[in-house]
């Protein structure tokens, strides 16, 4: 059985046993025909929906998918996941990420941030360019800034921390 999440609004229990799909315990027909690589059309109750997946985490087990234009943000929770929660093991799995390192060579374009700035995991931190490709380096983590190591024009080598978090 899986806890799906929907927009962080709508939570459905799924489950698929025996070549059946229950949602909410109520088991649920349709018919589904892939269209390509990522798109599928599906029929429920005589109703077309073409579906899309957008976006695909694994590592946090989340997803984005566009229905008929829609898009929609979905979680998904196992059995395991719930067993961590309600042990109280679930921020175990979140590891803490203390700095950013070059992921390769290149040229700080731009930094976007600055010491003691609080961030949000997915903001830019800044631009690398390497390979004459720009590179926007990420948060991979909630936290705040303690030190900026480098500055718009400084070259970078492999690995070397660029920005630190407390």
């Amino acid at each position: 059985m899986y806890k799906v999440k929907v927009n962080d609004q709508f939570l459905f229990e799924v489950e698929n046993k025996d070549s059946a799909f229950f949602v909410n315990g109520e088991q649920i027909q349709f018919d589904l025909s892939s269209i390509a690589n990522n798109s599928t059309h599906v029929i429920y109750q005589n109703k077309s929906f073409n579906t899309e997946l957008v976006e695909l985490n694994k590592g946090d087990k989340t997803c984005k998918i566009k229905v008929n234009g829609n898009i929609y943000q979905i979680s998904i929770e196992d059995q395991f996941d719930v067993l961590l929660k309600q042990l109280g093991l679930d921020n175990l799995a979140t590891n803490k990420v203390s700095e950013i390192k070059a992921p390769m060579p290149g040229l700080v374009l731009k930094v976007l941030v600055e010491e003691n700035a609080e961030v949000k995991k997915g903001d830019n931190l800044l631009v690398l360019e390497a390979m004459k490709m720009e590179n926007i380096l990420k948060s991979s983590t909630d936290g705040t800034v303690k030190k900026v190591l480098i500055k718009q024009g400084d070259k970078v080598e492999k690995n070397q921390i660029l920005v630190q978090f407390n």
